[in-house]
């Protein structure tokens, strides 16, 4: 199986899919029609020799998704926004523009204020909270390699913890159904599918390549390099689990990037335990939610000719449609 390349991520009431430079976000507007939005992708850096480094391109992956990731969500919550705008009284075409530009500067100014806030807060309650539990029981008397397991129990324990605790909220089931139809889309294609809705439905929603396999490689990865850490300072533990952040997050990268690329034995039991923690995060997307995903893929994948280089097929070039796409 060939990898597609795509990937992407669930939004409210939507999908988000990327192919190289471009990215779409389709969305089921409150009226039932579905909105499809097509952009260039403006990664941090287009120095192509460091995006070719192992690590360091991984790096700079993850900080693009988060941004991609969070614009596609609010870009989605918008929707429900304007709804509760169009019952309020309607304001004047200058006072509309106002009000335009000014929600663009306040939603690109929350968008990477929520980005800071989230990777502060999952750095706090996944790495500092587990250190600082297990300097308790080290200060207890317990040897470092019992302070150490228990660090990466504790560590374990809250991301296991928080995935099933968000999973049974309601709102997040919903995005939890779009994102078993973008693996499900995904799966489809990659598998010489033609893709349609029954097609879609009857698909996996496990993929080595999603991100909550990522989130299980960065806490395992950081259990194995922090269990080498063996200094005294506190202070300079706390300062060395930071400065290896990037290298952790760089180092998943690779195992995902290899996982999606490779059905080696190995590789497929490495990838097993991210599979099954899917089951927590994806649920079995209904039919008009496959139809999303789908006009998601379309709007910058050419699947036709992905089947017809891969698979044999003899689809017809692809019609270019003249697509809603921002500069």
């Amino acid at each position: 199986m060939k990898s597609s390349n795509i990937g992407g991520q669930a939004v409210m009431e939507g999908v988000m899919m990327m192919n190289k430079d471009r990215y779409s976000v389709a969305v089921r507007r409150p009226d039932g029609e579905i909105e499809v939005k097509v952009e260039q992708h403006k990664p941090l850096t287009k120095h192509k020799g460091l995006l070719k480094v192992p690590i360091l391109r991984g790096v700079f992956s993850f900080a693009d998704s988060m941004i991609v990731g969070m614009s596609s969500l609010m870009y989605s919550a918008s929707f429900y926004e304007d709804e509760e705008e169009e019952k309020k009284k309607p304001a004047t075409k200058e006072e509309e523009e106002q009000q335009k530009a000014k929600k663009e500067k306040t939603d690109k100014l929350m968008m990477y204020g929520t980005v800071t806030f989230s990777v502060v807060i999952a750095v706090v309650l996944f790495l500092m909270v587990p250190y600082f539990l297990s300097e308790l029981l080290h200060k207890a008397g317990a040897g470092t390699t019992l302070t150490a397991v228990a660090e990466a129990f504790v560590r374990v324990a809250l991301f296991l913890g928080y995935l099933a605790a968000i999973s049974r909220m309601e709102d997040i089931q919903r995005v939890f159904m779009y994102h078993g139809a973008e693996h499900k889309c995904i799966n489809c294609v990659e598998h010489g599918l033609e893709l349609n809705v029954e097609n879609v439905l009857k698909s996996s929603r496990e993929h080595k390549r999603c991100g909550t396999s990522f989130l299980m490689y960065v806490i395992v990865i950081s259990i194995i390099f922090f269990m080498f850490i063996r200094v005294d300072s506190p202070v300079l533990k706390i300062v060395i689990r930071l400065l290896l952040i990037p290298v952790i997050a760089g180092v998943s990268y690779e195992f995902i990037r290899l996982a999606g690329k490779s059905d080696n034995k190995l590789v497929n039991l490495i990838s097993k335990p991210g599979l099954m923690l899917q089951h927590l995060t994806t649920r079995e997307p209904d039919a008009e939610m496959a139809e999303v995903a789908i006009a998601a893929v379309e709007a910058v994948f050419d699947w036709r000719a992905y089947l017809n280089e891969n698979f044999g097929y003899t689809y017809p070039a692809k019609t270019e449609k003249k697509e809603h796409e921002e500069p």
